[in-house]
């Protein structure tokens, strides 16, 4: 199954993430088939957090790919999703 997901980038104690979909079961560092954005969660500017290809997400999760649990809530902030929160560990 196809899954939009966080791969961790960035620093030490600085993390970014790139918006990626790929098989459940691989790797995070290994290869994706497309990257939908990136998240800089430490960005003081709400504006720049989160940068997503809307039109490419949209396809991938009508093509019946899935979402990570915060992928799920992340993209419900950006109003791409209707629905609920999910609970994060």
């Amino acid at each position: 199954m196809l899954t939009i997901r966080l791969a961790r980038t960035g620093r030490k104690n600085s993390p970014s993430y790139r918006l990626v979909i790929s098989e459940k079961t691989r790797d995070t560092f290994g290869r994706s088939l497309e990257i939908l954005g990136h998240y800089h969660p430490s960005q003081k500017d709400d504006k720049d957090k989160l940068v997503i290809n809307k039109e490419r997400i949209e396809h991938w999760l009508s093509n019946g790919a899935g979402t990570s649990k915060t992928v799920h809530n992340l993209l419900l902030d950006a109003g791409l999703i209707k629905g609920d929160k999910l609970r994060t560990i």
